[in-house]
């Protein structure tokens, strides 16, 4: 296959999906908009894949490249019928891109959290080997508040209600992440806007310790992660 990543943040990476790609020989081909890429030729990919960043949708005049992005989305899942696959900022992209609304959220969510599958997610084919509930890692303080034409929820729970979300069928969305590796927290909180919201959501003795926290939680998480790469894979068309 080959993947077309959108790339809003240097450490903000696919992650342990790197190592399942780079197992099954994908070719992988990373606009970063950071470093203000250009968008290369949609057609010539199977697969594209959104991933998270600081900033928000609507910080266009500070991000001007988010809106050809938002057309980018918008031309591959509408017009072009291609597979989607989002991660926090990636997932909120997909939303506002396709016509949804993002917006604050009352209080960031960092850190450790449960989510359930909603009855459409218990039979969505990415959560096909998920249990109902699920134990999972957040880092937001935006969230999808409105739901674009033809999507569903898959799962939800008490702080953010669209938690994951299918549009169409071929595009899906995870406000939360799975991506983790043992540098993530620390890269992760590096960055000013991500340690305040950390700080904000944790307090700074909590925030200090998430590293530690999430640690031996990182084997579970990284089967999560194969589980859905396994599952978004085996719903991809042969490559042509």
């Amino acid at each position: 296959m080959n993947i077309l990543v959108f790339q809003h943040l240097d450490v903000e990476h696919p992650g342990i999906f790197r190592d399942f790609w780079k197992k099954a020989g994908h070719d992988v081909y990373t606009v970063h908009f950071n470093r203000d890429d250009a968008i290369p030729p949609l057609q010539d990919f199977d697969l594209l894949v959104v991933l998270g960043g600081p900033m928000d949708v609507w910080e266009t005049e500070q991000n001007p490249w988010l809106v050809r992005e938002m057309s980018a989305i918008r031309t591959w899942v509408r017009d072009l019928g291609k597979p989607y696959f989002g991660i926090c900022l990636g997932h909120q992209l997909l939303a506002q891109a396709l016509g949804g609304h993002v917006g604050l959220m009352k209080e960031p969510e960092v850190g450790l959290a449960t989510i359930h599958l909603t009855e459409e997610g218990q039979h969505d084919p990415l959560f096909s080997k998920a249990p109902h509930e699920m134990e999972i890692f957040q880092w937001h303080g935006a969230e999808v508040q409105t739901l674009p034409e033809g999507a569903v929820i898959l799962a939800a729970n008490a702080a953010s209600p669209v938690q994951a979300m299918r549009v169409g069928p071929h595009a899906w969305g995870l406000q939360y992440h799975v991506e983790m590796t043992d540098t993530t927290v620390a890269e992760w909180s590096a960055i000013p806007e991500y340690k305040a919201s950390m700080e904000k959501a944790l307090g700074v003795e909590r925030a200090a310790g998430l590293e530690s926290t999430l640690a031996p939680l990182l084997p579970g998480f990284n089967a999560m992660a194969h589980s859905l790469n396994e599952s978004l894979f085996a719903r991809l068309p042969p490559n042509s």
